[in-house]
């Protein structure tokens, strides 16, 4: 299955919304996130993407077949880590299983580093999230180590997963 990352429109909202109510999605992703996830949590989302600093923030619609079946970005780090960016991810769960987030990642990736002065990107999958992890390591990411104990999630202390992806390795 092809996909695609584009830019953010308003007129998304209502296929984020429906994306992200779902409580597989939402276990999988940090805290904070409002469930259910309504039109108006998504118009809110989409507004903050568009006007945010486009050399910080590098946030993009995944679709396929012209639906917006979920959301990719890269967010740069500040002070001595402003080279640095953090990749966040997920697509509704029918597309689970099928290869489209590792195309997306690998078309974020390379637009950061081909549009950016960003030298390496990194994520920080919860440790339990097998198909995340794999995901990373199909992009090409290098698998830095564990985090041990390094987040709270739905009540319980768990590890997470380093990966990460340098420009000179793309």
């Amino acid at each position: 299955m092809d996909c695609r990352i584009r830019k953010w429109e308003l007129s998304d909202a209502k296929d984020l919304s429906v994306a992200l109510s779902n409580r597989k999605i939402q276990d999988n992703l940090r805290a904070g996130l409002p469930y259910p996830y309504t039109e108006q949590d998504g118009m809110d989302y989409i507004s903050a993407m568009l006007s945010a600093d486009r050399n910080e923030t590098f946030a993009f619609a995944i679709t396929t077949e012209g639906k917006v079946i979920g959301s990719i970005g890269v967010f740069r780090q500040g002070n001595i880590h402003r080279l640095t960016a953090e990749l966040g991810y997920y697509i509704a769960e029918e597309y689970w299983g099928k290869g489209i987030m590792t195309k997306a990642v690998k078309q974020i990736c390379k637009h950061v580093f081909d549009n950016s002065d960003i030298l390496r990107i990194y994520a920080e999958p919860f440790a339990f999230n097998a198909a995340s992890c794999r995901v990373l390591e199909k992009a090409g990411f290098q698998y830095e180590g564990t985090l041990r104990s390094n987040a709270i999630k739905n009540g319980k202390v768990i590890d997470m997963k380093m990966y990460s992806l340098l420009k000179s390795e793309v």
